[in-house]
């Protein structure tokens, strides 16, 4: 992978791991994204406007933990890679289902999904961790607490 020098002194062994490991989290958070913007537009059921409006929310915050982990693996030195091809190859998530409207069925698919994500990204803040970057943990714990709260409030809706 290309990299450029950084006079960021943490050392090459921290970064390389960091920079592997946000990219791989990045995919993830980008197609989180695509398929949390699929349910916003899609959704049917009696809490629609509700569940539209949330879903959007989540959305937004997502786009802001996508940008933050892509600036840190330009930080280090590496390049971010958020491009569809690079996202479609590097994605650990299920294709979402394109064929459903209800809102269960969607808040099912998101619940797995989200659950999923913030599972790998608290694995990430640990390895960040220990490879030396408390930076990176750093960011992948906010965004792991907003996973965590959007997973409350999509599981909330079905209970």
């Amino acid at each position: 992978m290309p990299s450029y020098k950084s006079h960021n002194d943490l050392p090459s062994n921290a970064k390389t791991v960091s920079i592997g490991i946000l990219n791989a989290r990045l995919a993830d958070a980008i197609d989180l994204a695509l398929l949390t913007k699929q349910a916003h537009w899609n959704i049917k059921g009696p809490q629609f406007i509700a569940l539209h409006e949330m879903i959007d929310g989540f959305r937004t915050e997502i786009d802001d933990h996508v940008d933050t982990m892509a600036e840190r693996v330009v930080q280090l030195g590496g390049t971010a890679l958020g491009t569809t091809q690079a996202v479609g190859k590097a994605t650990t998530l299920a294709p979402y289902p394109t064929d459903i409207y209800a809102s269960n069925d969607h808040l099912t698919a998101l619940i797995e999904r989200y659950g999923k994500v913030a599972s790998s990204v608290r694995t990430a803040i640990d390895e960040t961790g220990d490879a030396g970057d408390a930076d990176t943990a750093d960011l992948l714990t906010a965004f792991s607490r907003a996973l965590d709260k959007s997973l409350w409030f999509f599981e909330a809706h079905m209970q």
